[in-house]
């Protein structure tokens, strides 16, 4: 019998924990893309993760999560939308007030934004973090509990604190060209099923010596 993979559809993957919920299904908006597997844990309503968690998303930037992230209570993406004035005396923003205010409007949609906030491949995100508009993550980041994204990260980088600083990287440089290219998030999903082990818990060879076996009958 061959392994049998997870199912990437499935809202709920454990029906005992309706805490955790899977994104890519669950999620509607045309601004929000996840790839597999990525997930939201959450106590409350992991189902309210577009309106609970993805704050202030009008558009035209888009969020993008990548395949195999994790993500822990309360991690919340903070969009562009978010942004008020700062080149003038106030910052409040009148014209969303409505009455004559509203003939003001462009005061608002002319604001600058730093575009899409884009999420590698196995990101880990720790309860309670909080990621600001258009930053980038890097595949196989974590982010630290607490912690206030408001900078790139790198890929393989640990980034923790307000404002969040990178603590150290998780493998050196050398190494994370090595996994860039394995990028086994990538890999036919059988094939993952068949090395879950290594993947987990081996090293960057015994990945290279996995993904090297994807054309192998």
């Amino acid at each position: 019998m061959p392994p049998v993979p997870a199912d990437p559809t499935a809202l709920h993957p454990m029906p005992e924990h309706p805490r955790v919920v899977l994104l890519k299904p669950l999620v509607k908006s045309p601004l929000i893309e996840v790839g597999d597997f990525s997930y939201y844990d959450d106590p409350d309503d992991p189902t309210a993760f577009e309106t609970r968690n993805v704050l202030y998303h009008y558009g035209p930037e888009r969020l993008v999560i990548g395949k195999y992230c994790a993500l822990g209570t309360g991690t919340r993406f903070i969009m562009n939308g978010a942004n008020h004035r700062m080149d003038g005396p106030s910052t409040f923003p009148f014209p969303t007030m409505g009455a004559s205010w509203a003939e003001h409007f462009d005061l608002i949609t002319d604001l600058p934004g730093r575009g899409d906030t884009v999420v590698g491949n196995d990101v880990w995100f720790g309860h309670g973090a909080t990621v600001m508009p258009g930053v980038r993550i890097g595949h196989g980041a974590i982010i630290a509990a607490g912690a206030v994204v408001t900078g790139d990260v790198p890929d393989y980088g640990i980034a923790g604190g307000n404002p969040a600083r990178l603590i150290r990287t998780r493998y050196d440089a050398a190494d994370i060209t090595r996994l860039l290219a394995v990028a086994w998030w990538d890999w036919p999903v059988q094939h993952i099923t068949r090395h879950v082990r290594t993947i987990m818990s081996g090293t960057v060879a015994d990945l290279e010596e996995a993904a090297a076996q994807i054309d192998q009958p």
